[in-house]
């Protein structure tokens, strides 16, 4: 399969052929209108972050759906690990949940 992705601003078009003809992987994100957070919207191949973002114009706001987009390399973003949820955000302050105080039962509207 081989198709075009259109240029913007004055680029010259992209050809992709495969599926993802070896190129690195890239992280999408929209925003659907100002004001709003990005939102992480999918994955694609792209050879350069110029084609990643004209790729993911069309995939993924055909509709319109978007005001702005990012595209960032898979390999750049680092996370914590989902599986040390406790301990990465457990916090070392307890004092900033007061979930051990005591409210006296005059005070109702806490």
């Amino acid at each position: 399969m081989s198709y075009d992705v259109p240029p913007i601003d004055g680029e010259a078009p992209v050809e992709f052929t495969g599926a993802a003809g070896g190129y690195p992987l890239w992280e999408v994100f929209v925003r659907a209108q100002r004001g709003l957070n990005h939102v992480h919207a999918g994955s694609l191949h792209a050879p350069d972050a110029a084609s990643a973002t004209r790729s993911a114009r069309d995939v993924y706001t055909r509709r319109g759906e978007g005001v702005s987009i990012w595209v960032v390399r898979s390999s750049e973003i680092h996370a914590s690990d989902p599986d040390a949820a406790d301990a990465w955000f457990d916090s070392p302050k307890p004092y900033r949940h007061p979930t051990f105080y005591e409210i006296p039962d005059e005070v109702g509207h806490m």
